[in-house]
């Protein structure tokens, strides 16, 4: 498993710095790389996928969702600038890996999830694991959890087909959002949203990416 673990963070630092010209990032910060490599990728898959936890690409989860590709988690936490004070709210828990990385950075995350299977076992799974910094949620991604808001950062998992005015309005003057945008299994975008003091919003693409759907499920 060392082995494995190792090659996997040769391989996001080979993708960063492949990717760096579109990206703006060659290197990822020490503490993000550290969450990497604290947090086990093979404690979130089924069994049947343990022996490709650490290959760099998504893998099933169940009820039609993926875990990330481990190099896509260490980009958009990157992107996120986030520090041991920070409040994040997550938007798509899944398999609960990108909310387990985070609690290692930040002084909480809450994390919102609409399928009610993924939200239980995902906190249950933090749970056992020991994070108490982690909240879990079901309810629909697009609203976000307005009662905890702001967010220093907002970090979503799927790819919406617009930018959700109310995770906007969730985020900080001065905060992030990082989430990706398009039609589903599609060409889509990894965006930068940054908030301002004034509440502007400045929005810049990132990368293409593929996602699955972030579902309005009103």
């Amino acid at each position: 498993m060392k082995k494995k673990l190792e090659k996997m963070l040769d391989t996001i630092r080979m993708e960063a710095r492949y990717t760096a010209s579109y990206t703006g990032r060659a290197t990822f910060d020490k503490r993000v790389m550290q969450a990497m490599q604290d947090v086990d990728r093979g404690d979130f898959v089924a069994d049947s996928y343990k022996s490709q936890a650490y290959d760099n690409g998504p893998l099933p989860i169940g009820n039609g969702q993926t875990i990330s590709q481990p190099y896509i988690v260490a980009l958009t936490t990157d992107l996120l600038d986030v520090n041991a004070d920070s409040v994040v709210l997550e938007v798509g828990t899944g398999s609960g890996y990108q909310a387990a990385i985070l609690g290692k950075l930040v002084k909480q995350v809450y994390s919102v999830e609409r399928i009610s299977e993924l939200a239980a076992s995902s906190e249950k799974r933090l749970k056992q694991m020991g994070y108490d910094n982690i909240q879990v949620r079901c309810v629909n991604g697009y609203r976000g959890w307005q009662e905890k808001a702001p967010f220093d950062a907002i970090i979503v998992t799927a790819a919406a087909t617009r930018i959700p005015q109310d995770l906007i309005d969730q985020l900080r003057p001065g905060g992030r959002m990082v989430i990706p945008v398009g039609l589903p299994y599609t060409s889509q975008e990894l965006m930068l949203v940054t908030r301002n003091e004034q509440g502007d919003t400045d929005i810049e693409s990132v990368l293409g990416v593929v996602f699955v759907p972030l579902v309005d499920n009103n």
